[in-house]
């Protein structure tokens, strides 16, 4: 009976150590185990770990945690790190936007020089749908009403006349002095005034400081917004970051009370461990692992470390998407799986096309 129970639980311990390494990411004192996706058909014996629509469709899950104008976090569920991954790159770099791409500089007498005004121009976000546009062809040079936003910024600074004679403050003495992208308007063109009525196209923010002047210097800039991707050049980026996390995990492996629950709440972030009364002690408990930087820091402590488990779940992706403002996050969370489908509909129309020949 003693052998049985033994093996018993020797199975038990052999079977937790196989679920941590399938599905956990453990963060150790000198460095990070199982870092790499192991649970591929076969490799463990009596797992079934083949590719089944049913199950995925089980496990998988997003969850949306937080949502505002230009920032969005959301929990996607039950994929591999790849498919993640792919998903993050085409927010940022495949996503089509707006942007300037032809600058014509019919006068521009202030300090900056042409190319560097022409860039910066460039990187000024556009609030205009993508989705309403097409894709201007490569040669052409002229745009139309379909694939073309026509922007133009005209300003000319000049003396303020009722400036005080002892002031020394530019933005009383000088007129038009600062050049901010409120400045670019949008000229339509062809039957765009009708189209895009209610649009409001233009800059997504109207404080971007674009150049200063003195008097008599003047800018006097058309300006080509055409679609594009982030692959092509950054400016076309729709966000400002877009980057996941995988979820802490973080288990007492016995109970922790006193001046030791003490210290280990310091350990963490705030938010992750309470301390709660019982029996008139303090004992520490897991409340918010997501919360949690995983910065080690309670490894730092002799007596603490062997008492706390940290790990990071390997399927539980915890995404941040911040949008600069084109298009609203949630928008372009769609439109990335709608290219990630796009892409996979195109693999598998090649591998059917391969077939027949």
């Amino acid at each position: 009976l003693r052998r049985r129970g033994r093996r018993g639980s020797k199975m038990a311990a052999n079977m937790s150590n196989v679920e941590d390494i399938r599905s956990r990411v453990l963060l150790g004192e000198f460095g990070v185990k199982n870092v790499h996706t192991t649970d591929f058909p076969g490799n463990y014996p009596g797992y079934d770990d083949t590719w089944d629509m049913q199950r995925f469709q089980k496990n998988f899950t997003m969850d949306i945690v937080d949502l505002d104008e230009n920032c969005m976090e959301f929990d996607m569920v039950g994929i591999d790190a790849a498919i993640a991954n792919a998903f993050r790159r085409i927010l940022l770099a495949e996503v089509p936007t707006m942007a300037v791409e032809k600058v014509f500089i019919y006068n521009n007498t202030s300090i900056i020089q042409d190319e560097v005004l022409a860039h910066r121009l460039g990187l000024i976000p556009i609030k205009a749908d993508p989705r309403l546009f097409e894709y201007r062809n490569s040669g052409e040079d002229a745009g139309s009403e379909i694939d073309t936003i026509q922007l133009q910024l005209k300003v000319k600074c000049s003396r303020n006349p009722r400036a005080s004679k002892d002031s020394s403050d530019p933005q009383e003495l000088y007129l038009n002095h600062m050049v901010y992208s409120g400045d670019m308007k949008w000229m339509p063109i062809g039957n765009q005034a009708d189209v895009f009525a209610d649009a409001n196209i233009g800059p997504v923010h109207d404080d971007i400081l674009i150049a200063q002047l003195r008097p008599g210097q003047e800018l006097d800039i058309i300006m080509h917004c055409v679609k594009g991707i982030g692959k092509d050049h950054a400016k076309f980026s729709p966000v400002a970051t877009a980057s996941y996390r995988l979820l802490p995990e973080i288990t007492l492996l016995e109970p922790i009370e006193g001046e030791k629950a003490e210290r280990l709440k310091r350990c963490f972030s705030r938010g992750v461990i309470h301390l709660e009364e019982l029996n008139g002690k303090k004992v520490a408990m897991v409340v918010n692992s997501r919360l949690d930087t995983c910065s080690r820091e309670v490894l730092r402590h002799d007596d603490l470390k062997n008492l706390v488990k940290l790990g990071r779940v390997r399927d539980h992706f915890i995404f941040t998407v911040e949008s600069t403002g084109v298009l609203p996050p949630e928008v372009l969370v769609t439109e990335a799986i709608k290219v990630l489908m796009t892409k996979c509909q195109r693999f598998l129309n090649e591998l059917d096309n391969t077939d027949m020949e």
